[in-house]
């Protein structure tokens, strides 16, 4: 056993990250590629980003150690419904040298598992997407939202990016000098915050420019976004207290008003420093006022962690960080 390997994968919209762990909680690889998604990018271009993440972590150690592996992904249900995405990260996993089973878990698990060791709870992420969900003895129980970016994820990066573009194209409609929010918007999509005299030219090139693209890269936008609100500009301020109270109605949908065990925010847009982290953070204490809220951290080495439990030699693996 003290041979022994686990693997984490966190794999999310915008990067893959992987971890190889010893059983002794020793970190022995990192790896990190582009955003691994199927829903997202494709099966392949996904399992590409996989098998690329995969072999920077196994760089200096022998892939036969490797006893069991976890991947967390965001729409993991997809995943494992669709043979041919199925089929695609299993040839990425051989292809590294990796022989062991690995598991499918969705995103919230490994992000509810990177920021508490409480086994019962709930777990907020917005991120590129986003979703809400229960955690009940270490299995998902009912989710809300995580419907991906066409009929889903409100408060999501994708959400506040599409948001932010909707409001530009409003602020045009109306043919008055737009915000600094929309400025900026214009400035990088169209390389310049100028509206042109008729301003429904601007809009249609706009709307050209964001259509010629991958939709989810709106997601991209969203930081342009959070750093308007941090400067007080009320476009901005205005969104992210939407996306505040629209993530807090997502928890609600499964989380019972009296609960009082944790609560862990995960994705990029709660575990960071923003104003959308802080304005949920508001509105959940609001709402479950003893409950504890913790940030999620390494999904890679959660993602290891959980893959050391399958051990039947394990029955309570050491945290792995």
């Amino acid at each position: 056993m003290s041979d022994s390997l686990v693997v984490g994968l966190d794999v999310g919209g915008t990067s893959t990250r992987a971890a190889v762990f010893a059983l002794t909680g020793e970190r022995l690889g990192t790896g990190r590629a582009g955003g691994g998604n199927p829903t997202s990018h494709g099966a392949e271009r996904a399992a590409g980003e996989l098998r690329s993440a995969l072999r920077a972590a196994l760089a200096t150690v022998d892939p036969a150690r490797v006893r069991a592996g976890t991947i967390g992904l965001a729409g993991a249900g997809r995943l494992l419904a669709d043979p041919a995405g199925r089929a695609a990260f299993d040839t990425a996993w051989h292809d590294v040298g990796l022989r062991c089973p690995y598991q499918v878990y969705g995103d919230a698990l490994v992000a509810y598992a990177s920021g508490t060791a409480a086994p019962d709870g709930t777990v907020l992420i917005a991120g590129t997407g986003a979703i809400a969900a229960q955690v009940c003895g270490w299995e998902l129980g009912r989710t809300a939202d995580g419907h991906g970016w066409l009929l889903g994820d409100t408060g999501s990066g994708f959400w506040l990016g599409r948001e932010a573009v909707r409001r530009t194209l409003t602020e045009l409609d109306r043919g008055r000098q737009v915000g600094t929010l929309a400025a900026r918007v214009l400035t990088e999509l169209l390389g310049s915050p100028e509206v042109a005299e008729r301003p429904r030219q601007t809009a249609e090139a706009v709307v050209q420019t964001v259509t010629r693209r991958a939709p989810i890269e709106l997601a991209g936008l969203a930081p342009l976004v959070v750093t308007a609100a941090r400067e007080g500009e009320p476009t901005a301020g205005a969104l992210i207290a939407e996306a505040a109270r629209e993530l807090a109605a997502s928890t609600a949908r499964i989380r019972p008003s009296d609960a009082t065990d944790p609560v862990v925010l995960g994705g990029g847009l709660l575990t960071g420093d923003t104003p959308l982290a802080t304005a949920v953070r508001v509105e959940l204490a609001a709402r479950w006022p003893g409950a504890p809220l913790h940030t999620a951290g390494d999904g890679a080495a959660a993602g290891a962690w959980l893959a050391a439990r399958t051990l039947p030699e394990l029955a309570d693996p050491v945290r792995l960080h």
